[in-house]
């Protein structure tokens, strides 16, 4: 089992990022993800840089973790040609660290380009088209493609590494894991559930990763971490069927209204008990994960966090995990 951590661009800026991921490094993760927003999901997160500005910065700052998007949509905002033109680069720029995690992405981040926000059977459709597209430019070569979404017209990567970059496809159910295994390297899940891992095995062949990722709150005191939780995380229980639909913070802060601190911290741990997080983190390995991220709530909160994580923590996932 390996054990990431998240450097969320919804909750601080480019340069705390920058250096979140080299304290991570240090404090023994094994990988880090990053989210790609165009917004926070509520105000009182506050922020959302470039991801892959930040992950140029990260790249060159970094020295042994992998890194990886989790994940980027390149279906709207992104045309797909561009964000294969991103992979590879950041790719070269980590030394082969690097792995493209897409989806079909949310409203809130989408809906900026003006262009509406499609049914989730068209964002599917989109994300194949945008998987085939990518593969082929990773591949080498003038690249020409006519679908109902997209087209591409004598596109090729000048720098491009010489493997292909791995891709890592969010799915959600049978129909979108039959649909994207064949085209993706590794499955991306935020609920461990074991049905998923049993399809996407059966679906694909040879050893597979598959990474999830589960917010927690460390704090020494358990009060002031179930405060900040629902203060910047209570958008989380509401599913990703509702979250990908939402336009913006003020939707997520309407629709999470009534949501009570005791109601975000029976689904997030959170304070300064390594028992609790660990009982939390066991839900992946046990669905048959093979990674996952820990998000640690609040951004002014990661300084804290990292020598818990480096001294109890990690140590305490490693022994229970194996």
């Amino acid at each position: 089992m390996r054990f990431g951590y998240t450097l969320m661009t919804e909750q601080a800026g480019p340069r705390e990022l920058v250096g979140h991921a080299t304290a991570a490094e240090r404090a023994g993760f094994d990988f880090e993800v990053m989210s790609d927003h165009y917004s926070p999901w509520l105000d009182e997160q506050g922020h959302a840089p470039y991801a892959w500005s930040v992950l140029g910065a990260v790249a060159q700052a970094t020295e042994r973790v992998d890194l990886m998007t989790y994940v980027t949509c390149p279906i709207m905002r992104y045309h797909p040609a561009v964000v294969a033109q991103k992979a590879a680069t950041v790719q070269l720029l980590s030394d082969g660290r690097f792995t493209l995690g897409v989806g079909a992405g949310e409203n809130l981040n989408e809906h900026v380009v003006g262009r509406g926000w499609p049914p989730a059977n068209v964002r599917h459709e989109m994300l194949d088209e945008a998987l085939r597209i990518m593969r082929a430019l990773f591949e080498g070569g003038y690249v020409n493609f006519k679908g109902e979404h997209y087209r591409v017209d004598s596109a090729k990567l000048w720098d491009r590494p010489e493997q292909p970059v791995p891709v890592a496809v969010a799915v959600s159910g049978e129909q979108s894991i039959s649909g994207f295994a064949p085209l993706a390297d590794a499955m991306i899940a935020v609920e461990p559930k074991e049905e998923l891992t049993k399809s996407w095995r059966k679906a694909k062949s040879g050893d597979q990763r598959i990474i999830g990722q589960i917010p927690i709150c460390y704090d020494k005191s358990e009060e002031a971490a179930i405060e900040r939780a629902h203060a910047q995380f209570r958008w989380f229980g509401g599913g990703w069927k509702v979250n990908a639909e939402l336009p913006g913070p003020s939707g997520f802060a309407g629709a999470t209204q009534f949501v009570r601190p005791e109601d975000v911290a029976e689904s997030i741990p959170c304070g300064p008990k390594v028992d609790k997080i660990v009982d939390a983190v066991s839900a992946f390995w046990q669905a048959g994960f093979t990674d996952v991220a820990l998000v640690q709530i609040g951004g002014e909160h990661q300084d804290e966090f990292f020598p818990f994580a480096e001294q109890e923590l990690l140590p305490a996932l490693r022994e229970a995990s194996a």
